[in-house]
C-alpha cells in the first residue's frame, strides 16, 4: 500500500479499516510464502579420475535438474578432463570444456544429498562422508579404455554417453 492509500484508510470506520489492514497483511505474507527461495539439493558424482564418465554425468544432470540441483564431479584421483568425452558431449549440445578435474578432498565439507558413483574403483575407495547423502551407484564402462581406431574409441564414448545420458534424466526424474 502507497501512503496515500493509509491516509484514506483512517479515514474509515475502524472495523473496516481493520478488515482492509487484514487483507493487506494477508496478501503480503502470501507474496512472501509464493516467493520463498529454492532449495537446491547438492549431487555429488564421483568416478576414479574425474575426467569421462563423471563429467559426462555433470554435464546431463546439470541439464536435466535445471535450477533443481548444483550438481558437481569429482575423483578419487584427478586425470584432467578427457577431450574425446568434451568432443562427444559437444555433439548432444553439452558444453563441459570449462569442467575442471576434481579430487574428492575439494568437497569434504560440504553436505550432499546425492552421491553417485559411476564406476566400481569409486565406489570402493569413495571416502567416508560425514553426511546424510542418498548413495547410487551405476558402473559404466570406461571409455577411455576403449581401444581400436581412433573412429571405434569414438563410438565407445558415444555408447557409453548414451548410457550415462539414460541414467541421469531417469535420476532426476525420480530423485528431484
Amino acid at each position: 500500500m502507497d501512503a496515500s492509500s493509509y491516509k484514506d484508510l483512517w479515514e474509515l470506520d475502524e472495523v473496516t479499516r481493520n478488515k482492509k489492514l487484514c487483507v493487506t497483511l494477508l496478501s503480503s505474507v502470501r507474496l512472501c510464502v509464493t516467493n520463498k527461495p529454492k532449495i537446491m539439493k547438492k549431487i555429488l558424482v564421483l568416478c576414479t579420475g574425474n575426467s569421462c564418465r563423471s563429467q559426462i554425468a555433470e554435464g546431463y544432470l546439470r541439464k536435466f535438474a535445471g535450477d533443481k540441483a548444483v550438481v558437481y564431479s569429482a575423483g578419487v584421483e584427478t586425470h584432467g578432463v578427457n577431450p574425446k568425452a568434451i568432443m562427444i558431449m559437444a555433439e548432444d549440445g553439452i558444453d563441459i570444456s570449462g569442467h575442471t578435474s576434481n579430487n574428492i578432498e575439494e568437497y569434504t565439507n560440504i553436505d550432499f544429498d546425492f552421491v553417485i558413483t559411476v564406476c566400481d574403483n569409486a565406489k570402493e575407495r569413495c571416502p567416508y562422508f560425514p553426511t546424510n547423502a542418498k548413495k547410487f551407484h551405476h558402473n559404466f564402462p570406461d571409455p577411455a579404455k576403449a581401444v581400436g581406431s581412433d573412429e571405434e574409441v569414438k563410438e565407445e564414448f558415444r555408447a557409453v554417453r548414451e548410457m550415462i545420458k539414460e541414467y541421469c534424466e531417469d535420476f532426476v526424474k525420480t530423485n528431484l
